[in-house]
Parts: C-alpha cells; sequence; structure tokens
C-alpha cells in the first residue's frame, strides 16, 4: 500500500518536513491530509466523529469506495439541503449521499466484512494510542463517563491499516500519544499512522514501539520531544 505524506511505515529512513510558519492544523486540514493519503481504489471504513468528514475530501476520481458499519458499500459525502433522506445515514446517524453503484446490505454483513479483513482501511478516532499502536477510544474510564464500543473493536482489527485521527494534547495539554495506554483497550498493535493537529506519526508495530514524525505543524521537532513521554525518531 502507497502512503503520500512521508514515507511508507516501518521504513529505515524518512524525510521529516517541520511546518514552523503556521499553528496546528484544524480538523477540516486534518481530514483533507487524511484524504489525500487513501490510495485509489481502496475499501475504507471512516469512524463515527471526525473521521466521517474526510468522506468530503475524497477525490471522486480516485474510486474510493467507503463502507458504513450500519450496511451499506459507496456512501458519498455529507448530504445538505434537498440531498438529505432520512433513510440514508452512516453509523453516526449523520445524513449522507450515495455514489453510483452503491448497496446495502445486513447489519450482520456488514460486520462480517469488516472482521473478514475486507477492509483496506479504518479511520478512527481515540482517546489515547500508545507508542507501539495500542489503541483506546470507547472509553475513558471514568465512572460517568457512556461507554460507546459500536464496530471500534472489530474495525481496529480487521482492517489491514489503522489511521487515527485526534488531538494530540487533551485541553489540560496531557499527551494523548502515550507509552502506553491507560484507558480500557479498543485494539493492541493495530495503529499505523496518527494524524492530529500537530503532527503525523508513523507507529512500527513489530514491537519496536518506535514512532516516526513525518510532519509537524506549529512546533518543531524538538519542541514535540520536549511535550511527549515517548522516544520520536
Amino acid at each position: 500500500m502507497h502512503f503520500v505524506t512521508g514515507t511508507t511505515p516501518h521504513t529505515s529512513t524518512h524525510l521529516r518536513v517541520e511546518h514552523l510558519d503556521r499553528g496546528p492544523l484544524n480538523r477540516c486540514e486534518i481530514a483533507e491530509m487524511v484524504a489525500r493519503d487513501i490510495p485509489a481504489g481502496s475499501y475504507v471504513n471512516l469512524g463515527i466523529g471526525q473521521p466521517t468528514t474526510v468522506a468530503d475530501h475524497l477525490d471522486p476520481a480516485a474510486e474510493v469506495v467507503l463502507h458504513t458499519e450500519n450496511g451499506m458499500l459507496g456512501m458519498g459525502s455529507a448530504a445538505s439541503g434537498d440531498m438529505i433522506d432520512p433513510d440514508l445515514t452512516n453509523a453516526g446517524k449523520i445524513p449522507v449521499t450515495e455514489t453510483p453503484g452503491a448497496s446495502y446490505f445486513h447489519h450482520a454483513d456488514s460486520f462480517a466484512m469488516m472482521r473478514g479483513g475486507h477492509l483496506d482501511i479504518c479511520v478512527l478516532g481515540a482517546f489515547q494510542v500508545s507508542q507501539r499502536g495500542d489503541l483506546a477510544n470507547w472509553h475513558t474510564g471514568a465512572p460517568d463517563a457512556i461507554p460507546a464500543v459500536g464496530g471500534a473493536m472489530d474495525l481496529a482489527i480487521g482492517a489491514k491499516c489503522v489511521f487515527v485521527m485526534m488531538t494530540l494534547f487533551t485541553k489540560d495539554g496531557t499527551a494523548k500519544l502515550v507509552p502506553q495506554c491507560t484507558y480500557p483497550l479498543t485494539g493492541l498493535r493495530c495503529v499505523s499512522r496518527v494524524y492530529t493537529d500537530h503532527a503525523v506519526f508513523d507507529i512500527d508495530r513489530t514491537g519496536g514501539g518506535k514512532l516516526r514524525v513525518l510532519q509537524t505543524f506549529g512546533l518543531s521537532f524538538a519542541e514535540l520531544q520536549k511535550r511527549l513521554q515517548v522516544v520520536l525518531s
């Protein structure tokens, strides 16, 4: 699988780009970057929340096929105005459009696609990602938090490649890219790449726990290393 940004995962060298003439990426810019990095012809699932916005930035000519866990293959971008059909939504109940040739099927069949390794990429949000690619995105463990498993565990393990979109730090400045997840886990060593507002990271899931910084936004590599408790390269 070819990746546009930086390098392919697990290569020994890469070109790091520091964007110090601007601030961090906004959500739209993160979605645009993820969309550019999805290879043409891929079968992709976009997780509930921020990842669904990736659909609005895909190039139609790339013929990326979007899958939803509620039973649709060939999802298009978000629907608005007269294009809204209340019976046509993604898994997050957001009205969407359909692409030519779209199909619909039972929820069980949709999960069979997820669990059977038929998806090239899934894009998920996260509360935490560890340096070895562990994912925590369904529960913070707080007593008053509402757990939301959905199909995240099936996607994290079933997809051939897992992209994560998230802010790099919480509102109080705590890093969400961590040596080891402290929240309940969704999957082990499943994340390949992490897209954040401050940087894009590749993860070596073979056991070394290496984090390669591909790009930074508003922070230098040295500043990034100071704020994270993980070893970067």
